[in-house]
């Protein structure tokens, strides 16, 4: 069987909408992924697995129904200091290690509005003040390439999450580099 982890979205959404994949099988293939790479990598701080198949079944339901949208059912990972209601963001810091947000960023809002699949929350540098993810005070991410190196930073757990195909796409956050800087060190042409 052809590995979906690596294609591109719109191949995914082509074969989300025809049928030839459903919404939770795309998404078991990204988990299988995660299980087995990131252990080595770090990129990710939270897997959610139940938020993500529950995602996908109603993704699923819109794709059924002809009313899918660009990124109904793919799989995305969300930077951790993006919050997300009902799950844990930390910033990748031990100052919020428990926090759970009673509220979504607007980013967030938007993306489910548009019924994307959430995989977890990805590695960074603590509050995004760094160039490495090497501060994170829970995952020090790996670059996908060559695992001696750093991925850069601040959103390194999403660039080396695209680079891994641990996620179809990433959410980052840049105030001076902390998507391209990373970007260019995994090979990921955007977050």
């Amino acid at each position: 069987m052809m590995d979906v982890t690596s294609l591109k979205i719109r191949d995914m959404r082509r074969m989300l909408d025809s049928k030839e994949i459903s919404a939770a099988e795309l998404t078991d293939a990204y988990l299988g992924r995660i299980s087995e790479i990131d252990g080595k990598l770090e990129s990710y701080i939270t897997v959610t697995p139940e938020r993500a198949h529950e995602d996908a079944e109603k993704a699923q339901k819109k794709i059924n129904a002809g009313e899918a949208g660009a990124l109904c059912g793919i799989p995305l990972a969300i930077k951790d200091n993006i919050c997300t209601e009902g799950v844990l963001t930390t910033c990748a810091s031990r100052m919020l290690e428990n926090f759970i947000p009673p509220y979504n960023a607007t980013v967030m809002n938007k993306l489910e509005a548009e019924d994307i699949v959430m995989l977890g929350k990805t590695s960074m540098d603590e509050f995004a003040m760094g160039g490495s993810t090497q501060t994170s005070a829970f995952r020090k991410t790996k670059n996908p390439y060559d695992t001696g190196r750093v991925p850069g930073g601040s959103s390194g757990g999403s660039a080396a999450a695209v680079g891994a195909s641990l996620c179809a796409a990433a959410l980052g956050s840049d105030t001076g580099g902390s998507i391209r800087q990373p970007s260019s060190f995994c090979g990921v042409t955007g977050l």
